[in-house]
């Protein structure tokens, strides 16, 4: 029986006749699709049951006898429940003596003793479930019980978090666990080469982002392509095994960090590899679209709708007709001439710098909406990269044509075995469920929270929302508590950086400009006075320690300036304070003119301005209807698009397998 025979008894997947071992992609009828997203909607029981608890019991019932044991003795009752589980699956009694050897392994090495509630959360990863858990309870400790017991099992394990620092911090904190079990470990990083790639996939435990691991599976999809059809069947007799061209060793089992940014957030846009061909058109092209663009008027020659989608309307046609006249070439006809100004259009009025992308070393380059980290590797389609770069006259990077694409909704649902952690899965569970299969199982807190949440501010101007929340940190601050500052934009964090400046307020900044600096910027966020402006990427993967004055005075106060599309992101934020039983408090002072109000609660938002009351600030009641109603519309359109893409990618997949190519 193979390595993954636990894997294969667990799930029962049906295996693709690729190049290695992994899960074939499932064909489903429509209806079928429908019933699955019916039941995926069916409400379900998120609490541990009766079951995990006994699990717990029986794992305390091992640890005097882990205790007394010596290191050998614990090595070996992790490869005896390994051995076993290779036959009989992650049953719970094996389990008990593998998560008592790996939590009395974990009190040797690292000092660090799993609690109960994390025995839960490495239980509810080996049940192929979303462990979801409140930020600050330790998912990096969690993820080593599953771990463990994977490699002990013979599987391949990926753990795949959100970025390289945070793979390779992870990978470091549990090295000398791993080492002690005698399992290799290694991480995978933006820049390294092939052949040290295929080394580092060899190895039991591989640390790995997203991006990373999603870009290398698809050029082991591109060698595929270009081997020959019968390569590929003598290949396929040796899955499993690495071969000459390929990087993986294929896709055993997966333990995904930050499961819903992952799983959720970066499904909007499949993942592809592209390579630069001579631009015919030239840069010219693109600087002649952009000024005439900038002659048309919106609502009379344009529209663009609440989602940034921008079409011509009849009299702008005629119009740019009559401004295209005297030109030649691509502005002679009228779908190219449609084409290039809406792609202008977009770039001029949709996307905003410092917001959207920032511009350095000459470059353009984007920066996510949900984490707001650069991603310097991707770029919009369709030449709207080139538009943009045009706009802020940097060099032309040139057409791009694309190699191979994949969501990372068919990529992980190629996985053997799926599990996942996050503090935030409860709003996507149906999409969870009928997407990947992967059910959530809420775990207990460890200790009970502190967190206090002050009642949120609503003004009717960005000024006065700013000034209020310069005057609110400042006097936090002086106290000697530490406060964060949550924004959604870099414009917006330089703009409030600029006003504590100016009040001669000493402060810090994490943005896409300072990414590099993150562990040290938010290691220090928890020191008395300190004022820390950070954009959402504060809410992922990295721990403030509060110095013990600040935790006597209140700990950490958070503000958020501007409520995401997504419930989740301000949770995310919001649990930045208060963990582990820590004091904490939060508070939310947002302008109605931010975002999403305008975009997805026009109505509504024209009814707060008239609620209101003379200090211009309107009331909470009002406040919590607005955001309820934009964040639910938010999260419908993001839906769709994720829908949407999934669809295209399935249709995509049909058109290549009947024309006989590997997808």
């Amino acid at each position: 029986m193979s390595n993954v025979a636990a894997l294969i008894k667990f799930r029962q997947p049906e295996l693709s006749d690729g190049l290695y071992l992994e899960r074939a992609d499932e064909r489903v009828s429509r209806p079928e699709k429908f019933l699955r997203k019916a039941y995926a909607r069916m409400p379900r029981k998120r609490a541990p049951g009766a079951r995990a608890w006994a699990l717990v019991r029986a794992v305390n019932a091992l640890e005097a006898q882990m205790q007394a044991a010596t290191d050998e003795d614990l090595r070996a009752a992790l490869q005896q429940a390994g051995s076993a589980m290779r036959q009989a699956g992650f049953s719970d009694a094996l389990l008990a003596q593998a998560f008592a050897a790996v939590r009395e392994a974990s009190r040797r090495i690292n000092g660090m003793r799993h609690h109960d509630v994390q025995l839960i959360g490495g239980w509810a990863l080996l049940q192929g479930r979303i462990a979801e858990m409140e930020t600050g309870e330790g998912k990096t400790l969690v993820a080593t019980l599953a771990a463990c017991v994977a490699a002990a099992a013979g599987s391949a394990v990926h753990v795949i978090t959100v970025n390289d620092y945070l793979a390779a911090r992870d990978a470091e904190l549990n090295g000398a666990l791993f080492a002690f079990f005698g399992f290799s470990v290694g991480v995978i990083k933006e820049g390294m080469e092939a052949q040290e790639r295929r080394a580092i996939y060899l190895q039991d435990l591989v640390y790995v982002s997203n991006k990373e691991i999603v870009f290398d599976y698809l050029k082991d999809r591109i060698a595929a392509d270009d081997a020959l059809a019968s390569q590929q069947k003598i290949r396929s007799l040796y899955r499993g095994r690495q071969t000459g061209r390929l990087l993986l060793r294929g896709l055993h089992l997966a333990i995904v960090d930050e499961a819903d940014s992952i799983l959720i957030d970066e499904a909007r846009t499949p993942l592809i590899i592209s390579e630069t061909v001579p631009d015919e058109n030239g840069p010219d092209l693109y600087k002649q679209a952009l000024a005439l663009a900038e002659k048309l008027q919106r609502e009379i020659h344009f529209d663009i709708s609440i989602h940034r989608e921008v079409w011509l309307t009849r009299a702008g046609e005629a119009y740019l007709r009559e401004l295209c006249q005297p030109l030649s070439g691509v502005f002679s006809s009228p779908l190219w001439r449609r084409e290039l100004i809406e792609k202008a259009l977009s770039a001029l009025w949709c996307f905003e710098r410092d917001q959207h992308y920032i511009v350095f070393d000459d470059k353009v380059h984007i920066v996510d909406e949900f984490s707001g980290r650069v991603m310097s590797d991707r770029s919009w389609e369709r030449g709207l990269h080139q538009m943009i770069e045009a706009k802020e006259n940097v060099s032309i990077t040139g057409a791009r044509r694309t190699l191979a694409r994949l969501t990372y909704q068919r990529f992980m649902r190629r996985y053997l075995f799926l599990c996942g952690m996050t503090g935030t899965a409860a709003e996507v569970a149906p999409e969870l469920r009928h997407v990947y299969e992967l059910d959530i199982l809420k775990i207990p807190t460890n200790l009970p929270s502190k967190r206090l949440r002050e009642p949120d501010l609503c003004l009717l101007t960005p000024q006065a929302r700013w000034e209020r929340v310069v005057q609110r940190a400042r006097a936090v601050a002086d106290s000697g508590r530490a406060v964060l500052i949550g924004t959604r934009s870099v414009e917006a964090s330089e703009h409030l950086s600029a006003l504590f400046a100016a009040a001669g307020v000493s402060h810090k900044v994490l943005n896409a400009r300072q990414d590099k600096e993150e562990a040290d910027t938010v290691a220090q966020a928890g020191q008395p006075g300190q004022i820390t402006i950070a954009t959402n990427m504060a809410g992922r993967g990295t721990d403030i320690k509060l110095a013990p004055e600040v935790a006597e005075k209140g700990g950490l106060f958070v503000i958020l300036t501007e409520f995401h599309e997504s419930a989740r992101v301000d949770r995310q934020l919001f649990g930045r304070c208060a963990r582990q039983g820590n004091p904490g408090s939060v508070q939310a002072i947002v302008c109605l003119q931010d975002d999403l109000f305008s975009r997805f609660a026009p109505l509504l938002r024209e009814l707060a301005i008239k609620s209101a009351n003379s200090a211009g600030e309107v009331p909470p009641w009002m406040l919590r209807r607005i955001v309820a109603y934009a964040q639910n519309n938010a999260e419908r359109y993001n839906l769709k698009i994720r829908s949407q893409t999934m669809a295209h990618d399935e249709k995509l997949q049909d058109m290549l397998g009947f024309a006989g190519r590997p997808t």
